[in-house]
């Protein structure tokens, strides 16, 4: 008799785990049921869908080899029976059944299954503020939304929109939004940065000015508190600071797990609400499985659970799933929170914990800020990129990556390789010696992944003495800060004469790289000197020549003014 394996949620993990299993056991009668009649599509390419460069929502529910993944396609090329439009109502573990209704008439039957998984994925955060049931405020939660939204747009029904939420979502909407349609967009956020406990300051700040250099407005440490609207739609969003007018608002504010059956089952959640699973994707029953948005995983790096709801990460955990319920014994040992996105033509990454994120889980975290080129300096095509590596002090572990740079493979590389690394608990040292392939058009001699390593290796047995970007940003606005500081511009005459006529003798002393053994002795005794140059490595440099003469009081601005640049400040001379 064939085994019945019934599977609820077909978006990313429900699919992989059916079509695993089916491939493993082709005796297996394998069901998916799902609410919805458009099912098993790619929800991360929403966005794109919006914005255009996916120009058919088809294509997100369709193969690599252009079938659209339909009930058709699974019963015939897959084996596979999907029941669209029904709704799992309970599980009864002990008669091992599933209620099920119709979506349409409401009829109720019960489906028997000798293993079950559950893969019902994660519901957005609707805010409860008033407005937030208006016509015209969106969620990104399935396919049906984002037809709609789309269809609005193009009729010419939205002018204006207002994003509330500046995760990677929020983000790539507002970019969806503005780019191929021209929609004047605000992004508001509560917290005072953009992608929060993603990544940290320096590189949210420089995706904050990118986005606003494309015409994106960004209001940050502003709460939504009301939906403005008239006549039952949309005209606006109220914060504690403005008011924004809207005709159409979308609350990208984070996703929940949507755990509900399997709470109502009886089975093992977590406090944050997730349902909880082993190694093996197993519940607390052996006979039921879960994988995907629904539940969290382990941290490769913390060692503690958290949630990543991510397509990659259910698309492997589901094939997990398939493994283990076709009997061959497969695990998941946990993630460590890889994430990469495009913002207009700029992409952003990071894996692993932010320097927040290690400091409030008890490392003793420092970060290592470069600014390399991004491929050989004499390739025509040659850009800056920006890292920053978190590390352990007292292990060298490094605990995560994070990269800004020119859209294209760079940062990708770089963070996939790190992401690698960081899960085999990989430290500073690995990193520096860690081999990638290399060729003037791709890469560096010396890789910037090595580079990172290189800075932090100096921190950590104190070579390197540095300020952070923070504390440098704080100074320069408002010298009483630091009064003793003094900036010793190690760059070409040429671009430090703005900052001397700017900011004065006193503060700002110029001395070019190649000049500074010779004239050392002109550089004030009382003062701590913090050495500027582009990119902190040549700062580094000659604080290393400077100490050797007995002038240890020194600072290095890691990353100099390329992340400065990036990051946008009134007083940088134009």
């Amino acid at each position: 008799m064939s085994k019945k394996i019934v599977i609820v949620g077909g978006v990313a993990a429900g699919p992989k785990a059916a079509c695993r299993v089916k491939r493993l056991m082709q005796d297996a009668e394998v069901t998916i049921i799902d609410q919805d009649t458009l099912f098993s599509y790619g929800g991360c390419g929403i966005p794109y869908y919006v914005s255009g460069d996916v120009s058919d929502e088809a294509e997100l529910r369709s193969t690599s080899f252009h079938m659209v993944r339909n009930e058709d396609f699974f019963e015939n090329a897959k084996g596979v029976i999907v029941k669209s439009g029904t709704r799992a109502l309970a599980i009864d573990r002990t008669a091992k059944t599933v209620k099920v209704e119709s979506v349409v008439s409401g009829e109720k039957l019960e489906i028997p299954y000798d293993t079950l998984m559950i893969a019902t994925g994660s519901r957005p955060f609707v805010l409860p503020i008033p407005g937030n049931d208006l016509d015209g405020v969106f969620t990104i939660s399935d396919l049906h939304k984002a037809i709609e939204i789309k269809d609005r747009i193009a009729k010419g029904k939205v002018g204006k929109a207002v994003v509330i939420g500046g995760g990677a979502i929020g983000l790539e909407m507002a970019e969806a939004f503005k780019d191929l349609w021209g929609v004047e967009t605000a992004i508001v956020e509560f917290m005072p940065q953009i992608l929060p406990r993603i990544v940290d300051f320096p590189l949210a700040s420089m995706v904050t000015k990118h986005m606003r250099d494309n015409e994106v407005d960004i209001f940050l440490g502003e709460g939504a508190e009301e939906i403005l609207g008239k006549d039952g739609k949309v005209t606006g969003l109220r914060t504690g600071k403005r008011t924004i007018e809207a005709d159409i608002v979308i609350m990208a504010a984070g996703v929940r797990p949507r755990s509900e059956i399997a709470a109502e089952a009886g089975l093992q959640i977590s406090p944050m609400g997730a349902i909880v699973v082993n190694e093996r994707m197993q519940t607390s029953d052996p006979s039921i499985y879960a994988a995907g948005d629904c539940i969290e995983v382990m941290h490769l790096v913390s060692g503690k659970k958290f949630y990543a709801p991510l397509g990659s990460l259910a698309n492997k955990e589901g094939r997990v799933a398939g493994d283990n319920m076709a009997g061959i014994p497969s695990t998941f040992k946990g993630a460590v929170g890889s994430f990469i996105m495009k913002a207009f033509d700029i992409c952003v990454g990071a894996t692993g914990l932010s320097l927040e994120v290690a400091k409030a889980e008890g490392f003793d975290a420092d970060v290592a800020l470069t600014a390399p080129s991004d491929r050989a300096h004499f390739f025509p095509t040659e850009a800056v990129v920006c890292f920053q590596m978190v590390f352990d002090r007292r292990t060298r572990r490094v605990l995560g990556l994070q990269g800004f740079g020119p859209m294209g493979d760079g940062i990708s590389a770089r963070i996939d390789a790190a992401a690698a690394y960081i899960s085999m608990g990989a430290t500073i040292d690995d990193f520096g010696t860690l081999e990638m392939a290399y060729a003037p058009p791709f890469s560096a001699a010396i890789d910037s992944i090595n580079a990172s390593a290189y800075v932090a290796d100096n921190l950590c047995d104190g070579r390197l003495r540095k300020t952070t970007l923070e504390s440098f940003l704080a100074w320069m606005e408002d010298f009483s800060t630091q009064p003793d500081w003094v900036a010793l511009d190690i760059r070409h005459p040429k671009e430090t004469a703005p900052f001397m006529e700017k900011f004065g003798a006193d503060k700002w002393v110029s001395i070019p790289y190649n000049e500074v053994r010779a004239r050392y002795e002109e550089l004030p005794k009382d003062k701590t000197l913090l050495i500027l140059c582009d990119a902190g490595t040549r700062s580094f440099e000659i604080q290393s020549f400077l100490e050797s003469v007995n002038c240890a009081n020194t600072l290095v601005l890691s990353g100099g003014f390329n992340m400065v640049r990036r990051i946008g400040v009134d007083w940088y001379p134009q």
